[in-house]
């Protein structure tokens, strides 16, 4: 009898573990964890590194999100303007892949936003496409409904019905970063970045003459 009582608990329990307890990290996991031998040849490759820095200088020299109308997923003037730039930007960097994340607000059902979301985030791959991005490197198309709200609200809320654009990767074969020539990236950068200096210090030095 005791044998049985006990078996009976520790079926409970183990029932109790797997319906209440995830693994740890598993909210936030986009199907990069447990891949430790590839994080670590990109960190050493240089990989990596240049694609977290190229990732923050997109978010801070371009408006990575645009927004959309309730129940739209058509672009009105405001966001084809930042995907113009958006396009400008990626035309710069030939050997990197992008991805498109569509988002809703809280109204209507999960698979519904989640369908929005997905007709959103084609719509902006649609448009960078005519502005001579190929679809090779608009890696891909991803919705995430309204999982993710900026603002939470169940409201119709404008922020929320978004898409964001974001650095993903490195083009397959492309010339500039086969063999791991990464170092000829970093350096057309620091060739672009130096003569952008040497401009506003020749701004800086005519206007401290004229003072």
């Amino acid at each position: 009898m005791k044998k049985t009582i006990a078996a009976s608990a520790l079926i409970a329990l183990s029932a109790c573990s797997f319906d209440n307890y995830r693994e740890a990290g598993a909210s936030i996991d986009r199907g990069t964890f447990g891949i430790a031998t590839v994080n670590n040849t990109q960190i050493h490759s240089g990989e990596k590194q240049y694609r977290i820095d190229l990732a923050n200088r997109f978010a801070d020299e371009v408006t990575s999100t645009v927004t959309f109308g309730f129940d739209s997923a058509q672009l009105d003037d405001q966001a084809r303007t930042v995907l113009r730039q958006q396009a400008d930007w990626i035309r710069q960097f030939p050997e990197v892949r992008f991805r498109v994340y569509g988002h809703t607000d809280a109204v209507g059902s999960s698979n519904y936003n989640y369908a929005l979301g997905k007709r959103r985030a084609n719509a902006v791959v649609a448009y960078l496409s005519r502005q001579g991005i190929g679809r090779d490197r608009l890696e891909a198309v991803v919705s995430l409904g309204k999982t993710q709200p900026l603002i939470v609200s169940q409201g119709r809320e404008r922020k929320n019905r978004r898409t964001v654009t974001e650095v993903s990767g490195f083009v397959e074969r492309h010339p500039t970063v086969l063999d791991g020539k990464y170092a000829a990236i970093i350096y057309r950068d620091y060739v672009q970045s130096a003569e952008v200096k040497t401009t506003l210090s020749g701004i800086a030095s005519a206007g401290s003459e004229s003072e």
